[in-house]
Formats: structure tokens, C-alpha cells, sequence
């Protein structure tokens, strides 16, 4: 439990909020809550994407920690509407060209994503439709990359 004022009560957010006091909420302090109900979160380790092999921050092939392990994505179907999310969640502005065929070189380790097919709204490539995890038909010669402004 918590000390002090409760700030926020009944929040609604959709998940695509880049903070907090963007959901909505009822109003700033108004809250019938007890600290007994305070929220909390788990969250997950802040690197979890990554781009490798390239000239900078914002260009290379794209990688994701999963279950321990540094892998790539496969490049089925690897558009703009993809690079546009790894862009956004790296903080690299937009989407200047979706890469294909282990443009920045083939990874190694596991192919994590395959199929992605993201609409260029969601918050995390995690969060596009793809098949499960570490099922793919590639190999790293089909690798992703991105080239962000």
C-alpha cells in the first residue's frame, strides 16, 4: 500500500497511450479508492528490440530478446507498416525502407518471428500478428532489417 493521495481511479486505457494521464480516467484526485486497492506492474526488461549490424542506432537488421536469447525476424512478408513499429519503439522516427534478405548480414541464434503483419499502430512488434514464437520457415539469409530517419 501505497501513502499519500491517489491520483487516478477508474482508468481505461487501450494500450496504445505513450502515457498514463492520456487514458481516461476520472478526473485528477477524484478517486472512492482505499490504498488496500493500489495498482501495480510488472514490467518487462526496457531492451527487448534491438537493431544490429548496421551504420548506427536506427538502421540494422532487427533482433528481439525472447525466453533469454538475442534472434531475428524472417523477412515473409516484412513491409513498411513492420519497420514502422520497430522505428517507433526505438525511438528512430519513421520508417524509411523495410529490408529484406539479411541486408545488414544474416544473425545467428533463433529465428524468433515469422509472417509478421503488423498495421503500423501497435506499440511493440510483439504486438503484431505473427506466427508463435520460434516458428518460422527461414533461415538467417531471410532476415529483417530496417532503416529509420
Amino acid at each position: 500500500e501505497g501513502p499519500g493521495p491517489i491520483w487516478l481511479d477508474n482508468v481505461r486505457c487501450w494500450g496504445n497511450e505513450s502515457a498514463l494521464l492520456q487514458c481516461p480516467a476520472a478526473p485528477l484526485g477524484v478517486s472512492d479508492c482505499h490504498h488496500r486497492e493500489d495498482a501495480s506492474v510488472i514490467c518487462a526488461a526496457p531492451f527487448l528490440l534491438r537493431l544490429a549490424g548496421g551504420p548506427g542506432r536506427c538502421a540494422g537488421r532487427v533482433e528481439l530478446l525472447h525466453a533469454g536469447s538475442w534472434g531475428t525476424v524472417c523477412d515473409d512478408g516484412w513491409g513498411l507498416l513492420d519497420a514502422a513499429v520497430v522505428c517507433r519503439q526505438l525511438g528512430c522516427g519513421a520508417a524509411r525502407k523495410a529490408l529484406r534478405s539479411a541486408h545488414f548480414g544474416p544473425g545467428i541464434g533463433p529465428i524468433w518471428l515469422d509472417e509478421v503483419k503488423c498495421s503500423g499502430r501497435e506499440a511493440a512488434l510483439w504486438h503484431c500478428p505473427a506466427e508463435p514464437w520460434g516458428k518460422h520457415n527461414c533461415d538467417h539469409q531471410e532476415d529483417a532489417a530496417v532503416i529509420c530517419t
